[in-house]
């Protein structure tokens, strides 16, 4: 068993001005993305210039905050925001949804893409390899934040939280109290998977020229895989709890599994066009 690190959330504060490490894992997310896009970018046929990466990563991002702000409100708070609508603008509580941010960042490209003169997905297949690290450091901001625990775990890397940060009264999920019983570190699982090996495998298949829209479903099927299956042990939100009447279904699972069906689609119908 492993006891969580007491890292403080936020990094710095000037005055009343706080700078958290969530925020910055945002900032590292996208310079990422910018790095890995001019590589790309010099082997990318003409598809795109490395300065024109500037502007990818300018409209990704907005598709990022944006979609992920209104895919949070929608997804996991909608009684919320059907009683309060400008709860939508409060971000400073908090709330981002990756699958949210993933359709903002499909509406950006399908925008950007008319000023590079090439498909949608063209356009997906050379950012998907780009995206992996982004994801990873995302969730080592919801690790920082103590957020997104697991199930409780009686395994060898399980972590038991402290109660000096997350006091019995205040802080509990599906599962009860956080500090009461140690817990998968469901969100270093996500980081893991969904960032780590997630690019690794985007990245060495893309090295080779692949069929429209092939790299696009490696992406879906990865993510939506993955996703899944730490859904299994990732507690759901305490105000949503598991779906349908079941004792497993998650927010998460119902929106990861259409994207690995769609992803194996499309990988079917990228090879049958060239088969």
């Amino acid at each position: 068993m492993i006891t969580y690190p007491a890292i403080d959330p936020v990094l710095l504060q000037i005055g009343p001005l706080k700078v958290h490490w969530y925020g910055l894992m945002y900032l590292v997310a996208f310079a990422v993305a910018w790095w890995l896009g001019r590589k790309r970018a010099v082997d990318s046929n003409g598809l795109i210039s490395p300065a024109q990466i500037d502007d990818l990563i300018f409209y990704g991002a907005l598709g990022v905050v944006i979609g992920g702000r209104v895919g949070s409100v929608l997804f996991y708070h909608f009684d919320t925001f059907v009683a309060d609508p400008l709860y939508l603008f409060r971000v400073w509580q908090g709330g981002m949804s990756f699958h949210g941010g993933f359709i903002g960042v499909m509406l950006a490209m399908a925008w950007y893409k008319r000023k590079l003169g090439c498909s949608f997905f063209q356009l997906m297949d050379f950012v998907a390899p780009i995206v992996p690290l982004g994801l990873g450091a995302g969730r080592f901001g919801n690790f920082i934040n103590g957020e997104l625990w697991g199930a409780p775990s009686t395994l060898p890397w399980a972590m038991q939280l402290p109660c000096e940060r997350f006091p019995p009264d205040i802080f509990s999920d599906f599962a009860g109290p956080l500090c009461l019983q140690a817990r998968h570190p469901s969100m270093l699982y996500e980081m893991l998977l969904e960032g780590f090996v997630l690019f690794a495998l985007l990245w060495l298949y893309s090295r080779k020229p692949r069929p429209v829209m092939a790299v696009s479903a490696l992406f879906l099927i990865g993510y939506g895989l993955f996703r899944s299956l730490v859904e299994v042990i990732r507690l759901p939100d305490a105000h949503l709890g598991y779906l349908l009447g079941t004792d497993w279904l998650t927010m998460g699972m119902l929106l990861s599994v259409p994207m690995l069906l769609v992803g194996m689609f499309m990988m079917f119908i990228a090879y049958r066009r060239v088969g």
